[in-house]
Parts: C-alpha cells; structure tokens; sequence
C-alpha cells in the first residue's frame, strides 16, 4: 500500500460532494432552461453564489478545527460571496453582469490552479484541480467577450463551467474519500503489526 502524506489529504471531503453537487444542478439549470430576464438571471445566479460561499464558509471553519486547509477554503468563500454581493448591490446592466460574472470565473479558475499546484501532493487530485482551474480561465475569457450575446447564451457558458466544477468537485470529493479510508485502513493494518511484535516480544 503506498504511503499517503496525510497532511494532504483533505478531510472535508463531504464539503466538495455539497459543493459539487450545487454547482452540477445550477449548471444543469443554466444549460437547459431559457432566461431571458436580467432581473431573474442576477437574483439566482446571486442566490447560488451565496450557497456556494456558504458551503465553502463550512468547509473553512471544519479546516480550522484542523489546522490545514482553512486559507484555501476562505478565499473560495470570500469570492463567491463578493461576487454575490456585487451583483445584488452594484449591477443593474447585462454589460455590468457580464464582467462580474466573468471575473469570477476567471479568478475561481486561478485559485483552483494555484490550489493544484501548491495545496496538493497527489497527482489526481492536482490534475483534477488545475483542469477545472484551466476551464475557468478559459470559459471567463469567453463570457468576457460575449458582450453581443443573448443573456440565455452567456449564462449557458456560466453553466457550462458549473457543470464542469461540479462534476470535478464530486470526483474530487470521491477521491479524498477513498484516501481517507485508506489512511484508516494503513494505520489499523500499523497499530496491529505493532499489538503482534509487543505480544511476540512478551512470549
């Protein structure tokens, strides 16, 4: 059995099975429902930024409480709220949503990248972070310069990078599970060889 840094493994992995799970329905929601009202568009894309930094707030305060992993968790709170935020308060054009909306998917793509190559030692779970990161960058760009288009087609590019955040969080979330259970299965399988060398030891 290969030896695990248990530093890096994540142990909120439940809080990327939510978090993919909430990106994956809005992007499913975004890819497959027409919205054509600047209004509705700004109220749920707002309302599922907000869910999103709640889930990340989550996963932050449980980091805490293990003092590793927490910082990274923060910044992904604090974006999806700002950007929140700043489409509630400080948005009243498409022009306006537009940028917002791309900045955060830009900025979203480089933390994951920067996640990947200094948060994690396990190469599917870099590969995993910066391929999401990458989509980000690129997907921004793209509703960066779709200033021309029908509100429906820019957020279907929105959903189209949720769609991939979700599906990556989930296998993310999978995968740090199963090095979990693996950490706990190596040190059973350790804690055992020590009880059996102090037993032969005895005799």
């Amino acid at each position: 059995m290969a030896k695990i840094n248990r530093k890096y493994i994540d142990k909120h992995w439940l809080v990327f099975l939510f978090r993919g799970a909430l990106a994956a329905t809005f992007g499913c929601f975004a890819l497959f429902t027409r919205m054509a009202s600047l209004e509705n568009v700004i109220a749920i894309i707002s309302v599922f930024l907000l869910l999103m930094g709640i889930i990340d707030a989550v996963g932050a305060l449980y980091c805490s409480t293990k003092k590793h992993g927490w910082f990274n968790a923060v910044i992904d709170a604090a974006i999806d709220v700002a950007a929140a935020l700043t489409l509630l308060f400080s948005v009243d054009n498409l022009a306006n949503v537009v940028i917002v909306i791309s900045v955060y998917t830009i900025a979203s793509g480089l933390i994951d990248i920067f996640h990947g190559f200094l948060s994690t030692v396990d190469p599917t779970d870099r590969f995993i972070r910066v391929f999401a990161g990458v989509a980000g960058c690129v997907i921004g760009l793209v509703i960066l310069n779709a200033g021309n288009f029908e509100i429906s087609t820019f957020i279907r590019f929105f959903g189209t990078y949720m769609m991939i955040v979700g599906a990556t969080s989930l296998i993310y979330g999978v995968h740090n599970r199963s090095q979990e259970l693996e950490d706990k299965a190596a040190r059973s399988q350790s804690a055992k060889k020590k009880t059996a060398k102090k037993h032969t030891r005895k005799k």
